[in-house]
């Protein structure tokens, strides 16, 4: 690149050059030292996290270059363009200033020719048109402030490629559009990839924007953004990025793509490499521009000649000039002859741990990945080789030696993920505060502290090692300018007191590093933080486990690398000098013989340690990677002395030659074209011999560029270590395979069509490597990729986000991820998801919905659930208004959902976060959308699930900001399930609350607690106003005035509550009389105000002021006013006029024997009196005497209609008036509702038994009502269950035992398989609501011992020995599969061919059962004894007798491979009795969710581990003394077991297998099953359940005791005898069924 300068210079360079503009991040740099020409910058204007970086890079530029007179022209033509249009008083240069350092010439930048004899360039066009289609976007210019700061701008606004990106897309959607979308099409393979491509001025995706390029005193600026990631970090750091072959294919083909750009322009790059190449998140690369191509535009002598190239330092006085000049480093990092120099003692150990870190990735100045260093000293005296005082054990880390081995025992032992280390051995924090005293302010707030305090900083050296527990930095060891301050309220760093100055002791402390006891033991120190101590069992000897990412499929540009997997050898130096420490005159002493045999005892340890350190050397083969030939690589196959004229020819003719495919362009390009190229037809690859037949085909010479070659060469590298995780060529082995042809043994270890391709790209002859094109066509590419990268590649533009979301919006809208198929537009997914997340416009709202759409559509359920959910979820969690939330609480979008997940799914992941929306101050739209879908969809949900996950978080959100939608959710669910409802599930529940809010007011709690009281009372006062309409009198009078607590009277009689609470009570204490009418009213209601009445006479002899305290809530609207009362004593007025009006003054009389002297207090304060006519009077103006008007209904006068989900449903808003503020009025339409309560009165109010979930209680009982303050929402760990152990209904299934229960998603139906008549087995599919057997499946010969309901079709699987999978609506068989048979038997007609296959049979399966339902006759090895259904596989996992494992597509109808397990000691096969699996739900978007293992329980009572991919055992052990009964895996890392030996065990596979599980004892019985739902574990024992927890235990033993308890039926007083035999649980309904051996099935809760 040209000189190279130290990094403090260039930051000094760059302060200069651009006055402050560009803060300097970080320099960049392939040397181990502090030295470069590119820098890691960011805009000046902007502070914080999170901001653009861009990098900045200075190249020598001469002034008669092609390059200098091409920015020169370009710049002057730009010029005279903004000066003609007026705006040239930006630019700070005038026309004559250029034209003068151009020599005065100024022509025509397009008719220039490569006129320089000097230039170096040989492509196929001339340098000027090659450069404006490499940069076509860049801004050319004389550098300055201003220019930099336009050119940012315009990047961060996206309107560099935005009309690109605008002309495709009106191509997509039928209009008419420009050039620029067919050009862009063609760079990306549309039609096809082209050999040689004209040059454009449209950018290729994958290369790399250069966005200026400014002249600068004889240099070049190039700015460019900076990417979080290249390919050299995801290899390092994150791996797991790259999750399978499809991700690492398509990574090469947009390598591939780029470089055939380039190569169609007659460019090599010359430098591909992992480091080159950029990454963002999304996995798309960017090559930057070839800069071996814009230095041959330079006169190569001239740089050749030039003095200053190089390594240096540009700014005289640099107080870095003569810091490095000691030090042998090179610029470029051989490990191999770094090693060898260090050991041999050659180079000084600073220098091999600069060499050391540079190969971990560790950066100068980038404080987040610092590079390391060892303290060797702790500061408290001189070192002194000769004594151990004050020299710090390099055998452990630091962070060992501060925290402690206790501490660090602990930890290991007590943490979730065993670990000994949580944070880097050199953090931010810690480097931050080393160079606190050179840094900016700015930094200091925003790594160390936000608020900036000088004394918080350690003043010493002693003070700061004993602070940290971090590592050193090479600054204490080399510069001692860190000790000084720039801040004037930080004292200096002081140095210890043996050493005078800062120079001094950076001298002692580099003769420390340095000095033989350091280097004795410094390979202990690189053993542990670069070498085979971190990992391992060595890392759990060594206290060095790291505790592992979170996130380890996510992007990381830092890390720990490890370098070494073997001890790394002492430093022979140290060796060599302890055997000269014997005095000379002694050995002379020392007869011969003896010398002789002292001489060669030392040269055997030497030739010893040469072996080791040779050894050590060649097992790092990987630490010196190479992907770029040279001409002195191999042999030169071109004539000697051919030059660069014939270099241009070549690469002219090789177009002609070349291997190349006919393709026949079309006329037009539009969108229909589009969508053929994306379509997938068949995503299989084509196969190994069609690869073996391209390669045939491309070995035919054709490529005359070296250059070329050399970088196909660079690609094959790439692709092999995707795959290797290791680089496949070192110094070594590429000697070898140039002078030999022998390829490296790590070839064979590829994937076999990956090794077809790799072996093309390297081919030593360099002639026969296929090109680029070549490569793009070839059938290793699968349509997946190609199409992934056609619809992906237009979203890579510099474009705003609105264009970006309309291009996504128009291709899906016209089926392109239809076309694509299910897998590519899993791929190409997250990228859409990204632009729906931004805020987003009504227009672009409706594209986001038409996205989100389509992927609902495309994608298969798992893709849903990882993708597209958390996406809803965010969107729904967002603030403010937004239409595309209000669009995506539409009953038609949820119907999506739900068909496509399932509505378990829907209710854990999208529910709560509906309900969400309802709570704090919601955007009206949006609360209205999300209130009409909670209504509509509660009749779906069932009332078990609508009252656990929408009636109970909706309590729960009572008194903290729960919209008035929310309520009305509440009223019109009442309504749509009918008064039973009501009564039994929300009054309770509102008395609870009610009752709860009393009683804490007179608690002496914070005002905070007293007001979120009265606000929970005023919502529940809310709720019963709009219930009370749906119920009959009698039920109103019962349930809310004769229930012997009279909540409006309680409510009432408090004198502490607020204002607007006993307002709002009295309202609805009067609108429930109006309902109920006079004659109930005298009898029922007035009776029990007596109290109340006389306790406001009495009162109102007392002191005037009232004991209310003011209303908590706001201001009423205009029209309460008048009504509004101040203090208590005005319920009076409130209260006795309108019981007059509603019973007449007479009758109110007779009941209220205080009358006198309120009708006195009411004349006295209110002027009001009765008259004798019957009707109130008013003898002054501020009087109430008149009658109680009657308002608008709290709900709307129309009630909704049951919607279903029809694609239409609950799209229709309901009518939301405005209530203004949330006192209760009364507001009711008589007329109508008093006709509703005729009806309901004739109806009679107890509704029959058959009513739909009549069986079902209200949670009252369990509810701990508002003190448990939960979030909105209903999940598992935010609203505990509290198990009751009750019976709620029990009905007889089968005739006898009960074997299997399966639960559907919806929790609306259930399958149980038992025995049936005639000791046959059957399945009966259950409607819960009423607990009525709607359909079933008979056609099992023997006794069904399991049923799985499977995903595809609503099929279901049960077993008898064989398998018979039917369909679940209609009882249909559809096919039975045995494993005596060769293949499986499809049926499509009768079932006689099922009963002839069982017929067949030569050992029938024979059920006796033990205790629990357990088998105890010997088993036939070909017959089914378990299954079990992976939803990730789509596959049936099918346990047999003889303890194998058989898999089968059902989808497909076939049967796939068989695994055996070993067999154990015994004689006898163990049959397996429990299957199940486990996926990582962490992972994240591209990778197809397969279970990491199978895990098999078997009757010896061995647990077994099988490796999903390859079919071994991971593992197995002595899991129970007994017939295992069950296996289940709760979480990716759990296993739960249960046996008949009555145990319970819960095993951490994150641990090691001989660690003694988490144990549940108390059984008095074996435990013949479980179930799961959250931490709780609900086992069955005989006629027991137990309950236990999945959460660790305290005991040191590690065991928790379960205390067995019978079931009791309702009534609480008769227990359950029968025998447990089956077990399940109902999530989301809060409830549990149980099977027993005498056939009955239990609903529990």
């Amino acid at each position: 690149m040209g000189r190279e300068m130290c990094f403090e210079c260039l930051q000094r360079k760059i302060q200069s050059d651009f006055s402050d503009q560009l803060i300097f991040c970080y320099g960049l740099s392939d040397s181990p030292i502090p030295f470069g020409s590119t820098a890691v910058v960011q805009p000046s204007n902007s502070n914080g996290e999170g901001l653009p970086q861009f990098q900045l890079t200075y190249m020598p530029l001469h002034k008669d270059s092609c390059l200098a007179t091409y920015i020169d022209q370009y710049y002057l033509e730009d010029l005279e363009a903004r000066t003609n249009s007026g705006s040239a008083q930006a630019v700070p240069v005038e026309i004559d200033q250029v034209q003068a350092e151009n020599g005065g010439k100024h022509t025509s930048l397009y008719g220039l020719g490569c006129q320089n004899l000097t230039c170096n360039f040989s492509g196929t066009f001339s340098c000027f048109r090659t450069l404006t289609a490499l940069v076509p976007v860049a801004r050319i210019g004389i550098s300055s402030s201003a220019l930099v700061e336009c050119i940012i701008s315009e990047f961060l606004a996206g309107s560099l490629e935005d009309q690109i990106l605008h002309s495709l897309t009106l191509m997509i959607e039928g209009k008419r559009s420009g050039r620029e979308s067919v050009n862009f099409l063609r760079l990306v393979g549309i039609p096809s990839f082209e050999e040689e491509h004209c040059p454009g001025c449209i950018r290729h995706p994958n290369i790399s924007p250069t966005l200026g390029m400014l002249k600068n005193s004889g240099q070049l600026n190039l700015l460019l953004p900076k990417m979080p990631h290249t390919l050299e970090n995801i290899l390092h750091f994150s791996p797991g990025v790259l999750k399978s072959d499809w991700h690492m294919r398509y990574l090469i083909f947009q390598l591939l793509s780029g470089l055939a750009y380039m190569h169609g322009l007659g460019v090599s790059h010359g430098n591909v490499c992992p480091s080159s190449i950029s990454l963002v998140d999304s996995l798309w690369c960017w090559l930057p521009i070839c800069y071996k191509f814009l230095q041959s535009s330079v006169s190569i002598s001239k740089i050749e000649c030039n003095p200053d190239s190089g390594v240096s330092c540009c700014f005289s006085g640099c107080s870095l000039q003569g810091l490095y000049a000691d030090l042998k480093l090179s610029q470029s990092t051989d490990w191999f002859s770094s090693f060898k120099c260090w050991w041999k003692g050659e180079m000084s150990n600073f220098e091999y741990l600069l060499v050391l870190n540079r190969l971990a990735g560790r950066r100068w100045g980038d404080n987040t990945f610092y590079t390391v260093m060892p303290w060797v000293i702790d500061f408290s005296v001189k070192p002194d080789e000769n004594t151990d005082t004050g020299w710090r054990d390099l055998t452990k880390s630091k962070w060992r030696l501060a925290k402690g081995d206790e501490q660090l025992d602990f930890t290991y032992s007590t943490s979730e993920i065993p670990h000994h280390v949580s944070d880097e051995c050199l953090s931010e924090l810690a480097v931050c505060s080393y160079k606190a005293r050179r840094l900016p302010l700015s930094v200091l707030r925003m790594a160390v502290r936000s608020v900036y305090e000088p004394n918080e900083y350690p003043s010493t050296m002693q003070r700061l090692y004993q602070w940290t527990p971090d590592e050193c930095i090479p600054e204490f060891y080399c510069d001692p300018h860190i000790f000084y301050s720039i801040h004037s309220g930080m004292s200096h760093l002081a140095v210890p007191s043996w050493a005078g100055t800062p120079e001094e002791f950076i001298k002692l402390h580099r003769d420390a590093l340095e000095s033989d006891r350091v280097s004795r033991q410094l390979h202990n120190w690189i053993d542990i933080t670069f070498g085979y101590k971190l990992c391992g069992d060595a890392a759990v000897a060594a206290k060095n486990v790291m505790l592992p990412s979170s996130a380890p499929s996510k992007p990381k540009s830092v890390g720990r690398r490890q370098l070494f997997t073997k001890p790394h050898p002492p430093r022979r130096l140290a060796t060599v000098r302890i055997c000269d420490t014997s005095n000379e005159a002694e050995m002379n002493q020392l007869p011969t013989s003896d010398m002789t045999e002292q001489a060669l005892v030392v040269g055997t340890s030497f030739l010893h340690e040469l072996e080791e350190a040779a050894a050590f050397s060649e097992h790092a083969p990987h630490l010196a990677p190479i992907y770029n030939l040279h001409p002195d690589d191999h042999e030169e196959l071109d004539s000697p002395g051919k030059g660069l004229l014939t270099k241009k020819l070549e690469n002219t003719t090789s177009r002609k030659t070349g291997y190349s495919t006919i393709t026949v362009k079309p006329s037009v390009i539009d969108v229909n074209y589009l969508l053929k190229n994306i379509e997938v037809v068949d995503d299989i690859s084509m196969g190994y011999q069609a690869l073996l037949l391209w390669k045939q085909k491309c070995s035919h010479p054709h490529i005359l560029s070296e250059d070329v070659a050399n970088d196909i060469f660079a690609v094959g590298c790439i692709l092999a270590e995707l795959h290797l995780r290791r680089p496949l060529f070192d110094p070594t082995s590429l000697a070898v395979y140039l002078e030999c042809g022998v390829l490296p043994a790590l070839v064979q270890e590829l994937p076999p069509d990956t090794q077809v391709v790799v072996e093309s790209c390297i081919q030593k002859d360099w002639r026969r490597r296929p090109s680029a094109k070549c490569l793009l066509d070839s059938p290793y590419f699968l349509a997946t990729v190609k199409s992934s990268y056609l619809f992906l590649a237009p979203l890579q533009l510099i474009a705003k986000d609105e264009s970006r979301l309309r291009y996504a919006a128009a291709f899906v809208r016209q089926g392109a991820l239809k076309a694509m198929g299910t897998f590519a537009a899993e791929m190409c997914a997250p990228n859409c998801l990204k632009l729906v997340l931004n805020p987003l416009s009504d227009s672009e709202a409706e594209w986001g919905c038409i996205i989100l759409t389509e992927l609902l559509r495309c994608l298969n359920p798992e893709a849903v659930k990882k993708l597209v959910i958390l996406a809803i979820q965010k969107i729904l969690q967002g603030t403010g208004p937004s239409h595309l939330k209000v669009s995506l609480l539409q009953g038609s979008f949820v119907l999506d959902i739900w068909n496509k997940i399932g509505k378990q799914a829907y209710v854990e992941t999208v529910h709560p976060f509906v309900v969400s929306n309802l709570l704090g101050t919601p955007c009206k739209s949006s609360a209205v959308a999300a209130s009409v879908l909670l209504i509509g969809s509660s009749e779906e949900l069932g009332v078990p699930v609508t009252v656990h996950q929408t009636i109970l978080p909706l309590l729960h959100c009572f008194g903290k900001g729960l919209s008035d939608d929310g309520i009305d959710v509440l009223v019109r669910i009442g309504g749509l399930f009918g008064e039973n409802f009501i009564v039994r599930q929300i009054l309770p529940l509102l008395r609870i609350v009610i009752l709860s809010c009393i009683d804490n007011s007179f608690a002496n709690k914070h005002e905070a607690a007293q007001s979120w009281s009265s606000l929970v009372l005023m919502d529940c006062l809310m709720t019963l106003d709009g219930l009370t309409a749906s119920l009959t009198r009698e039920v109103l009078v019962k349930e809310l005035v004769e229930d012997g607590r009279f909540l409006y009277l309680q409510v009432l009689m408090q004198t502490n509550l607020g204002i607007q609470v006993v307002e709002g009570a009295a309202r609805n204490l009067l609108a429930l009389c109006q309902q109920i009418g006079s004659d109930l009213t005298a009898l029922h209601v007035l009776p029990k105000l007596r109290k109340l009445f006389d306790e406001l006479a009495f009162s109102q002899e007392k002191a005037g002021h009232s004991s209310i305290q003011g209303g908590i809530r706001g201001p009423s609207t205009k029209g309460e006013d008048e009504n509004k009362i101040t203090s208590r004593l005005d319920l009076v007025m409130l209260l006795y006029p309108s019981f007059a009006s509603l019973l007449g003054i007479e009758k109110l009389r007779q009941c209220c024997a205080t009358w006198l002297l309120l009708e006195q207090f009411l004349l006295r304060r209110y002027n009001w009196k009765w008259e004798s006519a019957g009707e109130s009077s008013r003898s002054g103006p501020g009087t109430y005497a008149r009658k109680l008007s009657l308002g608008e209904s709290l709900t709307s006068e129309c009630t909704p209609a049951k919607k279903l989900l029809n694609g239409l449903g609950w799209s229709t808003p309901q009518s939301q008036g405005k209530r203004g503020s949330k006192t209760p009025t009364l507001n009711r339409h008589l007329s109508s509702q008093h006709q509703d309560s005729a009806d309901r009165n004739a109806r009679g109010s107890d509704f029959s038994k058959m009513e739909p979930w009549y069986w079902f209680p209200s949670p009252a009982a369990n509810w701990s009502g508002p003190d448990f303050i939960g979030r909105p929402g209903g999940s598992k760990d935010e609203l505990p269950w509290k198990i009751k152990a009750s019976v709620l209904h029990s009905v007889r299934a089968h005739h006898g035992v009960l074997r299997s229960i399966a639960v559907c998603q919806d929790e609306c139906f259930l399958f149980t398989a038992g025995v049936g008549p005639g000791f046959k087995g059957i399945v009966q599919k259950w409607e819960l609501s009423r607990i009525d057997s709607i359909s079933g499946y008979y056609g099992h010969e023997e006794v069904v011992n399991d049923i799985c309901l499977l995903a595809s079709g609503g099929r279901v699987a049960s077993c008898d020995g064989t398998v018979h999978v039917w369909n679940g609506q209609t009882g249909k068989l559809i096919s039975v599969f045995a494993e005596f048979s060769t293949s499986s038997v499809q049926h499509t007609g009768p079932l006689a061919k099922a009963s002839k296959l069982n017929a067949e049979q030569a050992n029938m399966l024979h059920f006796n059962s033990l205790s629990g339902g357990i088998l105890n006759t010997s088993f036939d090895g070909n017959l089914y004894t378990s299954m079990h259904y992976s939803e990730y596989l789509d596959n049936l996992v099918v346990g047999t007798g003889n303890g194998s494992l058989r898999f089968i597509d059902v989808r497909q109808g076939q049967k796939l491979h068989l695994w055996r397990s070993e067999a154990t000691e015994s004689n006898f096969p163990s049959l397996i009795s429990s299957i199940c699996s486990c996926a990582s739900t962490k992972q994240q978007y591209g990778n197809p969710q397969y279970p990491s293992w199978v895990a098999v329980g078997q009757s010896s009572g061995y647990c077994r581990l099988f490796d999903v991919r390859s079919g071994k055992i991971i593992s197995s052990w002595q899991a129970h003394d007994g017939f295992v009964t069950k296996i289940a895996a709760p979480e990716e890392h759990l296993l739960v077991s249960s046996s008949l030996d009555r145990t319970l065990r819960i095993w951490d596979l994150r641990r090691n297998w001989k660690s003694e599980p988490l144990a549940s004892r108390g059984h008095s019985d074996g435990v013949s099953g479980f179930s799961i739902w959250g931490q709780n574990v609900i086992s069955i024992s005989r006629s027991k359940i137990g309950i236990s927890s999945l959460a660790s235990s305290s005991d040191e033993d590690a065991q928790q005791f379960v205390t067995p308890q019978y079931l009791y039926m309702g009534d609480r007083e008769s227990k359950n005898a029968s025998v447990l035999s089956s077990i399940n649980i109902l999530p989301f309904s809060r409830l549990f069924v149980v099977g027993t051996e005498d056939g009955h099935l239990k609903i529990c809760c």
